[in-house]
């Protein structure tokens, strides 16, 4: 028959030692736990698996706190580096021909104690030297290169003066633009030599251009390693056309009104992007979507249309024109100049052939 012992008390938890074990203080973390182990009948001593959620909540925190200090440490270490570079940058502007910006637009050794570094930081340089320092003496002769680029430049010169004084007296709007064209020719003094010198200059820019290009095909100019300025040169032409094509609609006359109609017309052929041209239709083009409709801004010509072409012959076009001509020029340079025929060597420069 079992006894109980006189020291142990119904309900008092006892310790591995059979001694009784003193009340947890809830202030305590230990005491909170035997609690806890207490509530769900684990003895003291033993251990009991933890959750996995709590662990996963655990281990996420301390990684969170890892991350949060690699990066802080690595933001203060890229502050540093970055406030280094600042100061390095700072020093190299008290001279600024060791500037980077500087080194990439002259990319010869600007040492001044050097006069051959000189000269070659100038003849080397597309800004402030134009021409190649060696050229080919052919290639420079009049009968070469008939002069046709030079010429076509000097007419889209010619256009921008002669275009920004007509600007002054015209206005595109249906009610006024033929009125200014009248006015200009009847009224403005030296009005109609200004509007007869833009129209022709134009009609000579294209002339111009096409000769320039006819004459690079024949010498072969567009060969290795002038591929690239001969595509600038295509674009450039494309663009000369569409500065004719849009300037045909502003004096809003019947000749304009039917050019433009005709050739918005040819624009509903174009492919994928005309509503009657091929795979327009499967891809979703109609009349009211099409090139066309983008062109006129609007499915017929009339004062949308008119505004339309005057942005694009004023600003638009102009712009781009001026930037790929930019590039060529550049190219032109680079390539070293304006090609010439194949040199001719003399029969003593010549190696003799073994027989």
């Amino acid at each position: 028959m079992d006894s109980e012992r006189p020291d142990e008390k119904e309900g008092q938890p006892k310790a591995g030692n059979g001694a009784p074990q003193k009340p947890a203080d809830p202030n305590d973390p230990e005491g909170i736990k035997s609690l806890l182990r207490a509530a769900s009948g684990v003895p003291a001593g033993s251990r009991k698996a933890v959750p996995a959620e709590t662990t996963a909540a655990a281990t996420t925190e301390e990684g969170g706190r890892a991350s949060t200090a690699d990066f802080i440490s690595k933001t203060r270490k890229q502050g540093l580096a970055l406030k280094d570079r600042a100061i390095q940058e700072a020093e190299t502007y008290k001279d600024p021909q060791q500037t980077q910006l500087w080194k990439s637009i002259f990319r010869v050794s600007h040492d001044r104690s050097d006069p051959r570094n000189r000269s070659l930081a100038i003849l080397s340089n597309v800004f402030l030297h134009l021409h190649p320092a060696k050229i080919n003496r052919d290639a420079v002769r009049y009968g070469f290169t008939w002069g046709m680029g030079g010429i076509t430049f000097y007419l889209f010169i010619v256009l921008t003066f002669t275009g920004v004084l007509l600007m002054f007296y015209y206005h595109p709007t249906k009610v006024q633009a033929f009125r200014d064209i009248l006015y200009l020719e009847h009224d403005v003094p030296f009005g109609k030599l200004l509007r007869n010198m833009h129209r022709w200059a134009a009609h000579l820019m294209v002339i111009t251009t096409w000769l320039h290009m006819f004459r690079v095909v024949l010498t072969g100019s567009y060969k290795r390693p002038r591929e690239f300025n001969w595509c600038v040169g295509v674009v450039l032409l494309v663009l000369t056309l569409l500065l004719s094509f849009t300037g045909y609609l502003l004096p809003d006359d019947q000749l304009g009104f039917w050019a433009v109609t005709v050739g918005t017309n040819m624009a509903r052929a174009t492919p994928m992007f005309g509503s009657e041209g091929p795979f327009g239709p499967q891809l979703g083009m109609t009349p009211y979507n099409d090139v066309r409709f983008g062109l006129l801004g609007g499915s017929i010509v009339d004062a949308n249309a008119l505004l339309r072409s005057y942005i694009w012959h004023c600003i638009g076009i102009p712009l781009v024109a001026s930037i790929f001509m930019a590039v060529h020029f550049w190219r032109i340079r680079k390539d070293g100049g304006i090609s010439g025929p194949a040199p001719v060597m003399l029969e003593a420069e010549m190696k003799a052939t073994k027989k």
